[in-house]
Order: C-alpha cells, then structure tokens, then sequence
C-alpha cells in the first residue's frame, strides 16, 4: 500500500529545541516521517499520483505533539485515594481508562508515560492502542508503585494492609524490591516506579536500595523513576543512576548541582498542587489541605528558580487522572506553571513537553522535534504559543493533530465527555450535627481533626527546621 503525504502550508514552525521558530514553513511528511522542511513545491517534492492531504496553517503556529511524562490512566478522574486504590472493578476500570485516553489525544498530547496504576491496566491499554483497539497516544507505563511502609502509596493501616488494587506495591525488603521488579518486566511494564515518602519529610528508600532497584530495572533494559520531594531522595535518586525524577519540591543547592551535572531530567508536576490550591473553593478540598499545600508550593517555586538558573534539565508531567485535574483538559497548563514556578522561557517550556520527554516514552530521538526523520507527531495551534502558551489548552485553539501523519479525528462531544470510576465508600454524612447546630444555628463543630492555623503552622515550621539540619550537615 503507497504511503500518505501530507502536506502542511506556510505556518510558523516551533521546532521544540527550545529557541527555534522557522517563519512561514512547510512541512511535508510522508508515511509517518518529516521529510521536508522549508519552502515545499507540490509539483516537484511529491511524486505525481500519490495520495496527498494539504492543511492550511497560515497565520496558524506548526509544533511537536506534547509529551505527558506523568499521566495515570487509571485513576478515573479520583476523588479520594480510596476510589483509586480499594474501589477498584479492574474490568470496569480498563474500560473507562479506554474511554479516557481519546481525550488526551484531542488535547494535543500525541505521546504519554504513565508512571504507575492499578494492575496492569497501562500495559493492556499500550497494547490496545499500538493494536488499534484503542484511538489514543503512544504510549509507556509502569506498573503499581514499589513502596516501603513509609512511603507514597502503602496508604492504608496495618489492619488493612495492601490491596491488590492499590496503586502502591510494599517492598520493604531488597529481596522484596528485585521480586517486584522481576515479576514487573515479566508483566511487560517499560518503568519501574519508586514512590518515597509523600511530602519529602524523610527518605524512605535507603540510597543502596534506590542503588539495587536502578541497577536491576537497567539489566531487564527497563527506565526508573521516582516520587522524590525531598532533597535527600532527589539526591539519592542522582547518585543511584535513575533516569528521570519526579515532583523536587524542595532541594538544597548542593543537590541541585548535583542534579544539573548529571542532566537526568527533573518532572515536577506542578499543575496537580496548583489545582489544588487555586480551585480549592470549586472542588470541595479541605481547607487544611489546601493551606498546606499552598506553602509546598513556595517551597517549590524556590527550589525550581534556583533549579532552572543552575542548569536542570526539565520535563513536563501533570498527574492528570484526579477530578481537579482531568484528562484532556489542562495538559499544557503546566508549560504556563514551568514559566512561573522556575522562571523559564515559553520556548524553554515547550522544549520541557516536547524534545525532553522523549526518552520517558522510549523514543528518544524520534519524537519531539519537528525536524526531517522526525516521525509527523505534530499539533496546529491557531496563534502562537511562544507569545501565549494558554492557547495549549484553550478549547478549540488547537485545530489539527497529527499522529504517525494520520490526521486525527474525533467525536463531536468528546469534550463534554467525563467518564469516571464510580466507587466510593457508603457515605454516612460527613458532617457533626450537634444539638446547637441543628437546632439553633449554631457553627460547624471543631474535631480533633480540624487543625488550626497554628497546628499547621508548626507542621510547617518543623519541616523547614529539618530542611535546614538537612542541608547544614551536608555543607
């Protein structure tokens, strides 16, 4: 079967390196490759008789399909951890996270990693796609999560224990954490995920259990990564060899150079806490959480400027699968949050979710980039993104997609489309009803879990002391 051409006439090109934008350029793609870039002439550049689709791209800007390094497919637009990790029908589950990927595409995003999830549902859901059983991005992913008893995802009490449905895998041994690996790799996993302690208060992988886990995820010729957002962690990572980081929130300046010699790429994902903070009076979240998680976010917007100015290289991940942040929706928000929580150039961020992911989707050198060889992974923006990046995600502002040099189509409603995994505990009512508030109007009763600003205060304040300890011994 002859190959399609595609033609794509007199738009800019941003090309992804971060610094280039070709003027007024053609690109022409045939079968999947870019093999032209420039001034194209029909009648001399396409051989006479082949199957030719031309898009008109004036006044329009020509760029690399985003790259989504941290994307959960599974997590079904969550709202409690227990939704994702107790509340789980696998079967349904796949079938939503099928439904969802669709919208991802239509967002602009032609490739994503999800760094773990439930069973395996990522590595049936690569498959369904690459078998064209599934219309989505390409595709890499881990499995569960290898957690210790103190770190991310081993969530639940002891009494509970660790369902089979949890996002999370607890290794708390180094035999355990090769087992894990092993029966991963045999699973068909392209990543291995390390998820340390939640918020970087402490590490919880020791550095010769990071060291084992990297060492063992290369011999199968598989990437690592790591929920790191401490320093200690994020330097143990370092030192340990894995290929790429996720969160830094806070990191010492030691670390930091450290991070930038070794140019393994740091994801910060940022849009995730942003959301939680900025639309905490639309989504319901505590206002305890939402405090919290407002002065994690100063943290992080020290620690990425001082990041950005030493030279760490970047990547772009959003953490989409949570109500607050849903697939489709807000993918390129976070180049905006690039911008001002690490200082850099819309140019750079762009590179950040383009050219510097393409290794987190196993195809360094082949995506990310519009250039000649470059496989046709592109977007059309009405407008131009160096100058506003909001056009990313403005509806209707990305006109075309192009995956493999196959125009992508897509439902009418495909927007209006929010599909999600509907299991919750039974709810007996979240709120006290005292005697006064139900009968005099009276307020809402203080719990012992309702903290004040001045027990939050003090949890922050303890973990900067700590911060400090932290970064004094090291000196």
């Amino acid at each position: 079967m002859a190959k399609q051409w595609m033609l794509i006439e007199g738009g800019d090109v941003i090309t992804g390196d971060g610094s280039t934008i070709l003027r007024t350029c053609d690109v022409l793609a045939e079968g999947d490759r870019i093999v032209k870039l420039g001034s194209v002439d029909a009648e001399t550049d396409i051989p006479r008789g082949v199957t030719l689709q031309r898009i008109d791209a004036r006044g329009k800007t020509v760029m690399p399909g985003l790259i989504d390094a941290h994307c959960h497919m599974t997590y079904g637009l969550a709202r409690t951890e227990e939704e994702i990790s107790m509340y789980t029908p696998a079967e349904l589950r796949t079938l939503i996270a099928a439904a969802n990927i669709e919208k991802v595409l239509h967002a602009g995003v032609t490739s994503i990693s999800q760094p773990g999830g439930s069973f395996y549902i990522g590595v049936g859901l690569r498959e369904g796609i690459r078998q064209g059983l599934v219309h989505g991005p390409r595709m890499t992913t881990a499995g569960r999560y290898l957690t210790t008893s103190n770190g991310l995802t081993d969530w639940f009490p002891d009494t509970t224990g660790n369902p089979e449905a949890s996002t999370g895998r607890l290794t708390n041994t180094a035999d355990e954490m090769v087992s894990e690996i092993r029966h991963q790799v045999k699973n068909g996993v392209d990543l291995i995920k390390l998820a340390d302690s939640p918020f970087g208060e402490f590490q919880a992988f020791s550095n010769d259990e990071m060291k084992l886990c990297a060492d063992t995820a290369h011999r199968f010729n598989r990437r690592i990564t790591i929920h790191a957002r401490g320093s200690d962690e994020v330097g143990a990572a370092v030192d340990a060899g894995f290929d790429h980081i996720m969160h830094g929130n806070m990191m010492t300046d030691e670390v930091i150079d450290k991070l930038a010699q070794s140019q393994i790429p740091l994801v910060p994902t940022l849009l995730f806490m942003h959301h939680i903070v900025e639309f905490s009076h639309l989504s319901g979240i505590r206002p305890s959480i939402a405090e919290a998680t407002k002065r994690m976010n100063e943290k992080t917007m020290d620690s990425l400027h001082r990041a950005h100015a030493a030279g760490v290289k970047f990547g772009m991940g959003t953490d989409s699968g949570f109500a607050v942040v849903p697939y489709g929706e807000f993918h390129a928000r976070e180049l905006e949050l690039l911008v001002e929580y690490a200082g850099m150039t819309p140019l750079e961020a762009i590179r950040a979710g383009t050219l510097n992911n393409a290794p987190m989707v196993g195809l360094e050198g082949e995506v990310g980039e519009v250039a000649v060889g470059k496989l046709a992974d592109l977007i059309v923006v009405d407008g131009d993104p160096s100058v506003n990046l909001k056009l990313l995600y403005t509806p209707g502002k990305i006109t075309h997609v192009v995956l493999a040099g196959e125009l992508q189509t897509f439902p009418d409603d495909i927007r209006t489309r929010y599909l999600r995994n509907n299991y919750l505990p039974h709810d007996y009512g979240f709120e006290v009803m005292s005697y006064e508030r139900a009968f005099e109007g009276g307020e809402r009763p203080v719990t012992q879990l309702d903290w004040s600003t001045e027990q939050r205060e003090d949890l922050v304040s303890d973990l900067q002391k700590r911060e400090h300890e932290v970064a004094a011994a090291a000196e």
